[in-house]
């Protein structure tokens, strides 16, 4: 299978299915001397794994990381990096049906016209459950990022109708409520609308807003490796995102010039920005500003609700999806956004490292 690669000088590659042994991730181009362990990849796994939590699959997993390769003593060896983690519970039954019929929303159609053949069991290669070693990977980007003083961190900005009101940003917030929301009197909205839906046997669209501090000006290449063009390619790989945006996003068309220009100004003896309508991007370079970058996903296509489709014979037919499925994917999916915006930003900052003397 092409296409499970991603990255340059820093790369990752994924193995794995949903309902195979395991899943996991090898992590290559990281420099030597990065101190790194299994409970600092577990903090992020942790964000991610199903069970544990309200509005997410009670499918319970684990996920506990195996590094297999390329550390020592605790720090890596300038060689590749091997991990896995075990699948534990996997109920492959509950798939038994779709193995000739194709569910609205997924990728089995695609699957059968591409291979004529596919994994029917949740359905493999293309399951959420395949970004858990993306989730590993980005967290050893997200260290080699805090190396050089940069964080990155995302949170469910929207849920349905439901948005944040920056007026009520805190960021504590995120890891107290369920739906990852920094606002809480969302959340309690939010959670109110995803009852409502799930009683219907309904889901919910979801946004995600990544917000990249201290990287410097002068990241990324100004014509196909773009930083806003490879942080929107490792976000829009993630299923279900519909849409990436950077900074004011889809907002400037309804911009001006003289409004959505960001002017300059000096303060502390650097160049700065007044504003950040581009989000810490121009020209495909960062400037030196906040990088913003927001994700848009689907709502779980998997729902209990009776749906028409079509079996591998042609013949339609009605479907009522079992199994365990989140009926909002944002709250899980934003440490992945989080994950794979370090991994885009941490590859062209080794890569701008060689670029000059």
């Amino acid at each position: 299978m092409a296409g499970s690669t991603f990255g340059k000088l820093l790369t990752m590659t994924t193995w794995g299915e949903s309902h195979g042994a395991g899943i996991g991730v090898v992590v290559d181009g990281c420099p030597a001397g990065l101190s790194i362990s299994e409970e600092d990849i577990q903090i992020l796994l942790d964000r991610r794994k199903p069970g544990g939590r309200d509005f997410a699959t009670p499918r319970q997993e684990a996920d506990r990381v195996r590094i297999l390769s390329g550390i020592f003593d605790g720090k890596t060896t300038g060689t590749p990096i091997s991990m896995m983690i075990e699948n534990t519970s996997q109920r492959s039954s509950d798939y038994g049906e779709l193995a000739y019929t194709y569910r609205p929303g997924h990728a089995d159609f695609g699957y059968d016209q591409k291979y004529g053949f596919r994994d029917h069991r949740g359905g493999g290669r293309s399951s959420g459950r395949e970004t858990a070693g993306r989730v590993a990977a980005g967290a050893i980007a997200k260290k080699l990022l805090e190396h050089f003083g940069i964080s990155v961190n995302a949170y469910v900005s929207a849920i349905g109708p439901v948005n944040c009101d920056p007026e009520h940003f805190d960021m504590e917030e995120i890891g107290r409520n369920p739906l990852c929301m920094p606002d809480a009197d969302a959340a309690k909205k939010a959670a109110s609308y995803l009852k409502e839906l799930m009683e219907q046997k309904d889901s919910s669209g979801s946004e995600v807003t990544c917000i990249v501090k201290g990287v410097p000006a002068g990241i990324g290449e100004p014509v196909f490796d773009k930083l806003d063009a490879v942080i929107g390619q490792a976000v829009f790989s993630i299923g279900a995102v519909k849409a990436v945006e950077i900074g004011d996003g889809t907002k400037v068309v309804q911009s001006r010039g003289s409004l959505n220009n960001d002017s300059f100004c000096m303060k502390d003896g650097k160049v700065v920005k007044k504003t950040n309508h581009a989000g810490g991007i121009l020209g495909g370079i960062s400037d030196g500003s906040d990088i913003l970058v927001r994700a848009s996903f689907k709502p779980t296509p998997s729902i209990f609700r009776e749906q028409d489709t079509v079996n591998a014979s042609g013949e339609e037919v009605k479907l009522s999806i079992r199994g365990r499925h989140d009926p909002v994917i944002g709250p899980r999916a934003s440490v992945v956004v989080e994950a794979m915006t370090a991994f885009a930003i941490a590859d062209l900052l080794l890569i701008q490292r060689s670029g000059r003397l």
